[in-house]
């Protein structure tokens, strides 16, 4: 299994609204999927800024191209 000996222990990611303006920041911690890959995971909520009550849940993987287990 290919991994990254270079990786860091977890990322930050911003997440940011069309004009600039930040909505949330959020740590993508490593994790090893079911496929077998390696890369990160991360998991929220968070609120619209212009509308708190707007509330959005999102999950996202990042993970390392060619990682996967022959």
């Amino acid at each position: 299994m290919k991994q990254d000996e270079k990786a860091p222990d977890f990322l930050t990611l911003e997440i940011k609204n069309a004009d600039g303006s930040p909505w949330a920041i959020i740590q993508a911690m490593p994790r090893t999927f079911k496929s077998g890959s390696v890369g990160y995971f991360g998991v929220g909520k968070i609120a619209n800024t212009e509308n708190p009550t707007a509330r959005y849940q999102f999950n996202f993987n990042i993970t390392l191209i060619g990682s996967k287990p022959d």
